[in-house]
């Protein structure tokens, strides 16, 4: 562990210590390794590193073709796809949940597709760096 001196400007110390207290954490070194983790984490999933990730999607399971064009995309993607979940949400909606592997580009491709499909009504695609 290696110390060094940070300067910051008395609002920007005042936000800091605000972070320290909505993330619980023990002291101001720990807030600044958690900024640190959260943007290197970020610039990998913005970048072309391998990574893992969960897309999350909901969808009305009564739109025409849409579960056909979910199925094909899935299949034509297969290669960065470990496993999916289906769940009823209620009579109308449905939650997809699809576990994947492979390069930022990659995943964030396949989730613009599937989102971007007619009959999603939300989608998000969470990622984090393997390193």
């Amino acid at each position: 562990m290696k110390r060094f001196g940070v300067s910051l400007e008395d609002d920007l110390l005042r936000e800091l210590d605000r972070l320290v207290q909505k993330h619980k954490l023990p002291n101001r070194s720990q807030a600044i390794r958690f900024l640190i983790r959260k943007t290197l984490i970020r610039e990998d999933c913005q970048g072309n590193k391998l990574v893992t990730g969960c897309l999350a999607i909901v969808y009305d399971h009564h739109k025409r073709e849409l579960l056909n064009k979910l199925v094909c995309l899935q299949h034509d993607f297969h290669h960065l796809i470990l496993s999916g979940q289906h769940v009823h949400l209620d009579h109308d909606n449905c939650l997809e949940t699809i576990l994947l592997k492979g390069r930022a580009k990659e995943l964030n491709d396949l989730a613009k597709k599937m989102i971007g499909l007619k009959g999603i009504k939300s989608g998000e695609l969470i990622t984090c760096p393997i390193r």
